[in-house]
């Protein structure tokens, strides 16, 4: 008995299976990459030679060059800072307040905002910071 051989090459190659293959990827990169929270006032921070990643949070304060305080991304006038504090800090649990400060500005500027921060019921500071390479020293 004589059996018949098919020598014949597939006509078309099947993409379907690396396109789900691809797809799949894709949307496990996409879900576990993580996203920084930034604010959109540019403001160039101090270095830090251990500076970690800031835990994203939804109070960030951020004081400009100039002296401006800025709450989120609206601006906020000195005085008012406090009670508009405590009306985001009644609205959420969360006690974990950013301080994003110019490296020109000065000291007594974060510790007001870091007094009405406390005034306003927050127990938890962070001081935002570039990370930098150490310095050599000579």
């Amino acid at each position: 008995m004589k059996f018949k051989r098919r020598n014949q090459s597939l006509a078309e190659f099947q993409f379907s299976s690396l396109t789900d293959v691809v797809m799949l990827l894709l949307i496990f990169f996409i879900i576990t990459s993580q996203y920084v929270v930034q604010s959109g006032v540019k403001v160039k921070l101090p270095g830090s030679k251990t500076s970690e990643q800031v835990v994203p949070s939804e109070f960030v304060v951020t004081i400009t060059k100039e002296g401006t305080f800025y709450l989120g991304e609206t601006i906020v006038a000195e005085p008012e800072l406090e009670g508009r504090l405590k009306s985001l800090r009644s609205k959420s649990d969360e006690a974990n307040l950013i301080i994003a400060s110019d490296k020109d500005v000065a000291i007594e500027k974060v510790v007001m905002v870091i007094d009405a921060a406390k005034g306003a019921g927050f127990d938890k500071f962070t001081l935002e910071t570039d990370k930098r390479e150490a310095v050599k020293e000579e």
